[in-house]
């Protein structure tokens, strides 16, 4: 079935997923973005983007329409949600931004276009068409099946990848019928080269993404588990990993704080329908609390290597991975918040992140000046480009007297320092 260019497409939510997924879409149909932060719609229609996703270059050559109001977007063929799903402090599922996006939705939908409503927001199996579904019936007093369709196709966007973006990805594909799902097919496969792959059904879309996250962190967990017991032997994971990175189907994980909106979220609510379910998710579980834990344990670290004696510490880097903004669930304020604990003068500095979403978010101040000073403690928590760059010279000088450098991804290895300096890493 063909994708009609007269179709009008909706995008919710322009952030991270959706803006670059509906750039990619309005190359081929007419296109509009909505989001409820009015200050995003003004900053993309003066060009700019604050995730470093889509380049100035391209939002002024793009067709697509933005808007902050949803009325404009009412009587649309096909609604894409793209919003985020977050977990509360419990680290329980919290669907309050799909349930809105939702509702928002039904009260736009015309039954008479029999239009399909998309979710790509990352969820549990089931959250599509026990939750949603149900939900757009409540608000819009349409039914669905015949008045309004169901799909879901879940993004894969990484953050800061400029290989793997949403218009280079196989994009999976699932409708509640064969038909929607072809209709879908030919939509997503005119904003990728990559083509699509058709999943069997809604649920099946939605457990493949849910895994995705989930195998990623379990692997990443066994790599933080194993650096913890090679500490104790003062064996370096960095030397561990360069040896066994020599057999051929060695999985090339490694080390690290794990946080972002994915893989640090993703599990929860995995686990979450499985508790429901009544089945234990134990190895789901173990490698979050293993990854949560990390930051504390490196903090650890760190103050025993000062002889258990409090200092001036500088932090670089806050984002939750290198060469991106995106403050979301950084969990280097864990590594922050316990050095705070212990006695350290904790100064942070990151040249990507947004000094008012850092205070707003952590209650932390950047200090864009921190490069200039001298501490006890140097700790390169995210590898940024910019720190990479960083000269022997200017490296040492931030580094005092008999001061430590802690240097999470060994990117200094090799560098010169003052003899008094010392060194650590995983």
């Amino acid at each position: 079935m063909n994708a009609s260019p007269q179709q009008r497409i909706i995008v919710i939510g322009l952030g991270y997923v959706g803006l670059p997924l509906a750039v990619a879409l309005a190359r081929s149909f007419d296109v509009t973005g909505l989001d409820i932060d009015t200050g995003r719609i003004e900053e993309l229609r003066r060009g700019r983007d604050r995730t470093h996703e889509v380049e100035p270059r391209q939002l002024a050559a793009s067709s697509l329409s933005l808007t902050g109001d949803p009325a404009d977007c009412a009587g649309g063929d096909i609604y894409i949600v793209t919003v985020p799903t977050p977990v509360d402090a419990d680290n329980k599922p919290d669907l309050t931004p799909v349930i809105a996006a939702t509702k928002a939705v039904a009260a736009l939908l015309d039954g008479a276009r029999k239009p399909i409503i998309v979710y790509e927001s990352t969820v549990y199996p089931g959250v599509t068409e026990e939750i949603c579904g149900p939900l757009i019936e409540q608000v819009s007093g349409l039914k669905r099946g015949s008045d309004f369709f169901l799909g879901y196709s879940p993004e894969r966007i990484n953050p800061g990848d400029r290989e793997h973006t949403v218009d280079r990805i196989v994009k999976v594909v699932a409708g509640e019928n064969d038909e929607v799902a072809e209709r879908l097919c030919a939509l997503y496969g005119k904003a990728t080269s990559a083509g699509t792959f058709k999943a069997r059904s809604i649920k099946t879309a939605e457990a493949a993404k849910v895994i995705e996250n989930a195998q990623r962190d379990i692997n990443i967990a066994f790599m933080n588990e194993i650096t913890k017991i090679f500490a104790k032997l003062d064996i370096s994971i960095w030397d561990v990993l360069a040896a066994a990175g020599t057999k051929w189907n060695f999985l090339p994980f490694q080390p690290g704080l794990v946080g972002g909106h994915c893989i640090g979220v993703d599990p929860y609510y995995l686990s979450f329908r499985a508790q429901q379910l009544g089945e234990d998710p134990d190895v789901i579980l173990a490698g979050r609390a293993t990854n949560d834990a990390m930051g504390g344990w490196i903090a650890d670290q760190i103050h025993a290597r000062r002889g258990g004696n409090a200092g001036s510490a500088l932090v670089m880097g806050l984002t939750f991975k290198e060469n991106v903004p995106d403050l979301r669930n950084s969990r280097v304020v864990d590594v922050i918040g316990r050095l705070g604990a212990l006695g350290h003068h904790v100064t942070v500095h990151d040249p990507l992140a947004d000094a008012a979403e850092a205070r707003h978010e952590y209650g932390l101040d950047l200090d864009a000046s921190a490069l200039d000073g001298r501490y006890d403690i140097v700790l390169v928590a995210v590898p940024h480009d910019f720190y990479r760059a960083l000269g022997d010279e200017q490296l040492a000088r931030l580094i005092g007297e008999g001061g430590l450098l802690a240097d999470l991804k060994n990117i200094y290895a090799g560098r010169t320092l003052s003899a008094s300096a010392q060194r650590w890493t995983l």
